[in-house]
């Protein structure tokens, strides 16, 4: 590859997939700008690393990445404009996907007015691909209620925006009824090899490619805990035909799916952003890169991470509702991805947005009353004190 600080003169080696029915092509490897790099703000927090971040964006941007996503709410509402800054000069090459969160969204005005900020942010004139950002079960009946499909539409004839998608965390019912309900150019989900038979599932993905909408996926290794590999992961790893790094397997898992239109990946590093661009530029790294051997790798790799965690919480939702609104099986869910990897930066951060939300466990009164209801017998008190003392304190 030669180096280059110049758009138009970089050698374009990057894979790229098609975007749904939209008729356009992108980079397999899209920058998703939630986890840029960061430095403390001086005041107990912390900030994006303009310098840094800067150099990040238009790196990627120079090599090959043409695909950018990004949000109303990351890093405290400041992503957007950082990614306005730095490819101001390359708008055109590339790209920008930004997402509204149905929160924010207090009156129909506050949903115009909310894009009108994002485009200022972005310096931009137009978006390529908006999002309803985090759609849930919670919520889906009101956003069809508010119509703010119809709001969007209205922004796509304007030419403010050029499609509507979603994103979306959860399970594949509520996923199957959202994109069935309305003519999505794109969605975007949680997809990776430990999630395959969890999230939006296999069944989802074939969906997305059978209407034709373009499918990006996000948290491809599970907020980067899937390059952890403890030693019975290190174990099938190493015992492989074929030899590659964590990361390239959990990424050639998705890369394998040919409804895939762009997987995200948050890197934070110069470092990580080479690593990516030469494994997703690599000839191979294309649908159907796996064969079946390799599959029962990664199945092997899926069963060892499973049997790391520590809390046997099957997630089955028996103690809920609590009294409190204590989130239990969100909590264990986190406390055992942390065990699971070995790392428990990305856990904490989740964590951070549960205690928001007024769901984590130091709202825990002792009641007991999820202990009786638990049929895996576990000790919920107990384990909800060593799990908020493993998860507090992530600064944002």
């Amino acid at each position: 590859m030669r180096e280059s600080g110049n758009f138009s003169e970089r050698v374009e080696i990057m894979n790229h997939r098609s975007y749904g029915k939209l008729g356009y092509e992108v980079s397999s490897l899209g920058l998703g700008c939630m986890r840029l790099p960061r430095i403390p703000d001086g005041k107990g927090g912390m900030t994006v690393d303009l310098e840094k971040a800067f150099e990040l964006i238009r790196y990627a941007a120079d090599h090959g990445i043409n695909y950018f996503d990004t949000a109303f709410g990351y890093h405290n509402q400041t992503s957007e404009s950082v990614l306005g800054e730095a490819l101001e000069g390359r708008r055109e090459q590339v790209k920008i996907a930004t997402k509204q969160p149905f929160n924010v969204m207090k009156t129909q005005g506050d949903i115009r007015r909310n894009l009108e900020n994002t485009l200022k942010k972005l310096r931009t004139d137009y978006i390529d691909v908006y999002l309803i950002h985090n759609i849930q079960a919670g919520t889906w009946e009101e956003i069809k209620r508010r119509k703010v499909f119809e709001e969007y539409e209205k922004f796509r004839e304007e030419g403010l925006i050029k499609a509507i998608g979603f994103s979306y965390h959860g399970g594949y019912e509520v996923f199957s009824d959202v994109l069935k309900t309305y003519d999505w150019d794109m969605c975007q989900v949680q997809q990776n090899l430990l999630d395959v038979d969890k999230e939006v599932t296999e069944k989802g993905i074939a969906l997305a490619g059978e209407k034709g909408t373009a499918l990006v996926i996000m948290e491809p290794l599970r907020g980067g805990g899937l390059v952890h590999t403890p030693a019975s992961v290190k174990e099938v790893y190493d015992g492989a035909p074929v030899k590659r790094s964590p990361a390239e397997w959990a990424f050639r898992h998705l890369l394998n799916y040919p409804q895939v239109s762009c997987i995200l990946s948050g890197m934070t590093t110069l470092e990580q952003l080479k690593d990516n661009i030469e494994l997703f530029s690599k000839p191979d790294a294309v649908p159907g890169c796996l064969t079946d051997g390799e599959k029962e790798v990664l199945a092997r790799a899926k069963k060892a991470y499973e049997s790391i965690v520590t809390v046997p919480c099957t997630g089955c939702e028996y103690c809920l509702p609590c009294p409190q609104g204590v989130n239990i099986p969100g909590v264990f869910s986190r406390y055992n991805d942390g065990n699971m990897f070995g790392a428990f930066d990305q856990p904490k951060r989740s964590y951070m947005f549960l205690g928001r939300s007024g769901a984590d466990a130091s709202h825990c009164v002792a009641c007991g009353a999820c202990e009786a209801k638990c049929p895996q017998h576990i000790k919920i008190i107990d384990q909800l004190k060593v799990a908020h003392k493993a998860l507090e304190g992530w600064v944002e």
